[in-house]
């Protein structure tokens, strides 16, 4: 049973190769929005992860970003997820992501993963390259 309210933080710091300009989002050596938004996902996949059974996975499904301050490379920043709803069917997972820095808040919104069989949607994906 997956739980509201579960919360999962992590933490890295910014490096030249986390910023806007070398991931090509923008031009400036600052974190980079993709990296923000790739940290929020991560908090939830993490937080969700341990109430998956053997063989079940998540993935995004949507994402409800702002990317409200700059972060200088050099410091630390972390992202939280916290499981805020589940589906009636229990295959939809949604959470409130949040990110700061040493400084204050830098991001929120909101984040929806799915449930998924991992060999199930591997097989439909690669089914694509078939023809």
């Amino acid at each position: 049973m997956i739980l509201i309210g579960t919360k999962c933080q992590l933490k890295q710091n910014v490096t030249p190769s986390l910023t806007a300009d070398a991931v090509g989002s923008g031009s400036l050596p600052v974190f980079g929005t993709p990296f923000m938004v790739a940290m929020m996902e991560n908090a939830a996949q993490t937080c969700l992860q341990s109430f998956l059974e053997e063989g079940q996975g998540s993935v995004g499904t949507h994402l409800d970003i702002s990317h409200d301050a700059p972060t200088p490379v050099g410091m630390t920043v972390w992202a939280e997820a916290e499981i805020t709803a589940v589906s009636e069917n229990g295959k939809m997972v949604e959470f409130n992501v949040k990110a700061w820095d040493e400084k204050g808040p830098i991001g929120s919104g909101t984040h929806t993963r799915a449930i998924i069989s991992e060999a199930r949607f591997l097989n439909k994906c690669n089914a694509k390259l078939e023809g």
